[in-house]
């Protein structure tokens, strides 16, 4: 499709894609004739007044002939003085008298948005109220549209009838233009005809055939099948069924209806037979105020209407602008590829979600984003914590949340699809880089869509043949990457593509993220505050820790400002509009002088090839309230050229009216978000307020720079270490896994019964029933698929002497374990407690038994020689973290141990049984040195020196290991140069 021209906002008439809402009839009055007729006097004292009167008095203010040298070095004199005054308001009169034109042009062809005549902001301001103030009165822009004057005057009776628009635009969105110069007289006459004829009961018989002529853009907004639906069906949501009655029929101008947002003036369009209303033309040749030309062509469209239904057959079409990708399987067909966490259990389905967080449970995407920063964000903690980054020492476990924390942990471990996000930022960053290989650039995406697996992008025009494995989708703008092509991606050293994209819901089985970074201007979301909140919020969320982004900023404006530690790196908070008009001003001149010294068109092509590594990260702005029309105005001015540089704006409104919106939107109180004009109608992605709140709870208490008064170091389930403690059923998960107590169960389901004991051995506070199973089958389970896991895994636990069962239910729901059941990551935990803060702290031989026996437990990485393709909900927890640093914490303790006594070689064996699970601890390392230091083998002591240098690579020594290497050995550098 043709693409067009981003327009330039520079007033309440910038263009917008106006939300349906009820017409309001709006007659002209006495002070709208006053207004023209003042405006009319201003103008021709303007434009004609001016120049005749200084022609009279001033004249010429030039000279007649080139000027000397001598002319330039004579003394300024008054008359001189006087030509240059002249000539400067000459300038001005011609400044003025173009912008005119300029406005007139625009406000009479109906077409785009007037230009900006450089360096005339005022006067061009000026120039369109005068003209829109005498156009209100004066003739239609519609009789002077160069192809529809005739349309005008062979339906003068029907030029009546106009509402917001859908004109042609690229891509996914249509733009919708309106004009400062318009008459609302139009809208009030229609209105009285619409109501005149429900009055009189004339409304035609189901089955009758009737045609509406598409009219031009005589009111405030062009036409729209919305509009049309909503005045002549009772209900603009119908606008499908006509679209559907019209779909890919000739028109008189020989195009087609392809998209329903996509309607031209002069276009027919065939009605269901319950429409009602004036300008309805029914037939046959019941058109009295029809010309024959138009009778004609109506006739002959009314002939393409079996041919066109035949060419249809039974594909059904969504007749929606945004048209859902067709490569999917049709919803009474089983999926090919089904997306991790599209089949929730039945019971999620129905609504009940065993008392956990909705919201998440539906928003893989930003579920899977937040789990992947929390557990950053612990891991963080975790190592500042052990290199004492923070002071006190914190403990090995991360703060365990309560009562609502606690129901949105399960959530995001429920709902996460951190699978998907690896696809789905694998395949972006490889077709970037496959563009790059070819030396193309890359193509701007307005959306993308998730469907059953396989992902579609929307682009704004054509951009040709996709690279390999992506395809053509159901036309050129689209492009399709299936889901068993994208798991062939590998990670690519490239920069993310679109960072933009963020997931505003899901229409039927697809998954929708709007790329906000390419909106040709200001989206707005109109609805009640609240409702606006939790989209906002959601949104924040998600493009905070989204995993197919690079760096970014997010700016929010009069909200969030809690949600920013969830991101601190990204997320921003400014309080007033006139901070964020001032920042984006400068920041859109640093931009766009930044593209121009380095020779790129947008940041799109900053991100491909050799430019790449400066990677042009978004800035996005959130602005929850809804801005005055002065600060909209100065906020569409800096939007006209935002998608090129890589900003993007969504801003609230109360009325659904905010001047300057490129693309507008509704959130309903039933969570639907709508944009007819724009083709959509989904299920939104919410974050309510209560769900925020705990979400920024759980990043709160895992923040690291919280200090000593984090959790201690006592662990979360204590066993008794003695030889009375003897557990009933004992699993070895450090190294490889083992289970001492219980037979092995027979046949497939022994997995999975390892599986879930393993997951419930590392969580002794409990586990949800949900988490349990969508942490064992990533795609979904059904309700008794769950429960016959859990019987059996009951079953096969058993019962302690006592009769009670070992897997058990809390009075929350969640699952735990007796405590006969212990693993030997709960003993290494109670070893190392025991001897550091329990009977070992005043007995140096029980300390020094303990910590040796805690590290002959250690047998390797946690659950080794685990089967391919389980265990993925590893990669949810910290263990990977807290299992090396608990192991380094023991081996510190038994060195420190026997160093007491001069032991050094027993404290190097020590160390060195410690490092073979923490290779990458520096404590350790330099605790080594000090031992081997303590030898008093100079020689071995530079040995290890040139060990750790070569160790670590080009990045060279951390400082305190120097600094330490200086004080023991002040020549290792001549020594380690050389060995090299």
């Amino acid at each position: 499709m043709p693409r067009r021209s981003t327009p330039s906002s520079t007033g309440p008439s910038t263009p917008r894609n106006r939300t349906p809402q009820p017409m309001r009839v709006r007659r002209r009055t006495v002070g709208d004739f006053v207004k023209a007729f003042f405006a009319f006097l201003a103008l021709a004292g303007l434009v004609v007044a001016v120049p005749v009167a200084l022609a009279m008095t001033a004249g010429w203010p030039l000279p007649t002939e080139a000027p000397s040298l001598e002319w330039l070095q004579q003394e300024i004199t008054v008359g001189m003085f006087l030509d240059i005054l002249t000539f400067i308001v000459w300038l001005a009169w011609a400044q003025f008298t173009a912008c005119v034109l300029v406005e007139v042009k625009a406000a009479l062809s109906g077409v785009g948005v007037p230009g900006r005549v450089p360096g005339a902001g005022p006067s061009q301001m000026l120039a369109r109220q005068l003209v829109a103030a005498l156009l209100l009165v004066g003739a239609t822009a519609a009789s002077f549209t160069p192809g529809l004057s005739q349309l005008g005057q062979s339906m003068e009776g029907n030029q009546k009838g106009t509402v917001a628009a859908a004109q042609q635009t690229p891509g996914l969105f249509a733009q919708q233009q309106e004009q400062a110069a318009n008459t609302a007289a139009a809208l009030a006459e229609q209105a009285s005809n619409v109501a005149a004829q429900a009055d009189d009961g004339k409304a035609a018989k189901q089955g009758d055939t009737k045609y509406y002529r598409i009219q031009p853009p005589e009111g405030r907004h062009h036409d729209s099948l919305w509009e049309v639906a909503e005045r002549h069906l009772g209900d603009g949501r119908r606008y499908k069924e006509i679209f559907e009655l019209n779909k890919d029929r000739v028109q008189p101008d020989g195009s087609k209806l392809t998209e329903a947002s996509l309607i031209r003036p002069g276009w027919i369009m065939e009605m269901p037979g319950d429409a009602v209303g004036g300008e309805l033309v029914e037939m046959p040749d019941e058109a009295p105020n029809v010309s024959p030309d138009v009778q004609q062509q109506i006739n002959e469209y009314a002939k393409s209407g079996d041919h066109a239904q035949g060419q249809q057959g039974g594909g059904a079409s969504e007749g929606s602008h945004v048209s859902l990708p067709e490569q999917r399987p049709a919803p009474d067909q089983p999926a090919q590829h089904q997306q991790p966490q599209q089949h929730a259990t039945p019971a999620a389905d129905s609504g009940h979600s065993f008392g956990l967080p909705e919201a998440l449970l539906g928003a893989p995407l930003l579920a899977a984003g937040l789990l992947g920063a929390l557990g950053r964000r612990r891991r963080q903690a975790l190592w500042q914590s052990a290199l004492g980054a923070v002071g006190g020492r914190r403990g090995m476990e991360p703060p365990t949340p309560t009562g609502d924390a606690l129901d949105m942990q399960d959530a995001l471990l429920v709902g996460a699809d951190p699978e998907g996000v690896r696809l789905l930022d694998r395949s972006l960053r490889g077709l970037a880089a496959s563009l790059a290989a070819e030396s193309r650039p890359l193509p701007t995406v307005y959306a993308a869509w998730l469907s059953n697996g396989d992902l579609h992008l929307q682009l704004a025009q054509p951009a040709g043949k996709p690279p390999a494995p992506w395809q053509l989708g159901q036309d050129q703008t689209f492009w399709m990457l299936a889901r068993s092509d994208a798991e062939r991606y590998e990670d690519v050293d490239t920069a993310a593509p679109y960072p933009g994209l963020v997931s505003l819901g899901t229409m039927d089985d697809s998954r929708l993220l709007l790329n906000l970074e390419a909106v040709p201007g200001i989206v707005s979301l109109s609805g009640r505050e609240a409702d606006r909140a939790a989209v906002f919020a959601s949104v924040a969320a998600e493009l905070a820790t989204n995993g197919w982004s690079d760096r970014m900023t997010i700016t929010l404006v009069g909200f969030g400002q809690d949600l920013t530690p969830l991101a601190p790196n990204r997320l921003r908070h400014i309080d007033g509009i006139d901070d964020l008009i001032e920042t984006m001003e400068a920041e859109t001149r640093q931009r766009r002088g930044a593209l121009g010294a380095a020779g790129h068109d947008s940041v799109l092509t900053g991100r491909t090839g050799p430019a790449q590594h400066t990677r042009w990260a978004p800035h996005l702005v959130l602005l929850a309230a809804e801005p005055s029309a002065e600060d909209a105005v100065k906020l569409a001015e800096l939007a006209a050229d935002a998608s090129r540089l890589g900003i993007g704006y969504l801003a609230g409104s109360e009325s659904g009216e905010l001047p300057g919106a490129a693309w507008e939107m509704e959130i309903t109180g039933e969570g639907r978000l709508l944009a007819p004009l724009l083709g959509l109608e989904l299920d939104a992605q919410l974050l309510p307020l209560e769900q925020q709140r705990a979400v920024v709870e759980l990043f709160v208490d895992a923040d690291p720079e919280r200090g000593p008064d984090g959790p201690s170091n006592t662990p979360p389930f204590l066993v008794d270490v003695s030889e009375q403690g003897r557990p009933a059923v004992y699993a070895r998960l450090v190294g490889s896994y083992e289970i001492i107590g219980l037979e092995t169960p027979d046949g497939e389901r022994s997995a999975l019964l390892h599986e879930a004991l393993a997951l419930l051995l590392l969580h002794r506070e409990g586990v949800h029933p949900r988490v349990l199973s969508s942490a064992l089958w990533p795609r979904g389970v059904t309700d008794d698929v769950r429960e016959a896991l859990l019987e059996r895994l009951r079953a096969w636990l058993g019962t302690d002497p006592d009769g009670s069962a070992r897997l058990r239910t809390d009075a929350a729901g969640r699952l735990t374990l007796a405590k006969s059941v212990v693993s030997d990551l709960d003993v290494l935990r109670s070893l190392y407690y025991e001897a550091t803060q329990g009977k070992g702290v005043d007995n140096r031989a029980v300390r020094g038994r303990l910590l040796t026996d805690a590290l002959v437990l250690v047998r390797g990485p946690l659950l080794a020689e685990r089967p391919e393709g389980r265990y993925r909900w590893l990669t949810h927890e910290i263990i990977d973290a807290q299992l090396p640093l608990l192991v380094a914490d023991i081996g510190l303790a038994l060195s420190a141990f026997h160093l007491e006594k001069d032991r050094a070689e027993k404290a190097i064996e020590a160390l060195g049984a410690a490092l073979r699970t923490a290779p990458a601890d520096e404590r350790l390392w330099n605790e080594l040195l000090r031992a081997t230091h303590a030898t008093g083998d100079p020689a071995r002591l530079q040995a290890l020196a040139a060990d750790l240098v070569g160790r670590s690579g080009a990045r060279g020594l951390p400082p305190r290991t120097e600094a330490l290497l200086d004080e023991l050995l002040p020549t290792w550098r001549n020594g380690v140069a050389a060995a090299g």
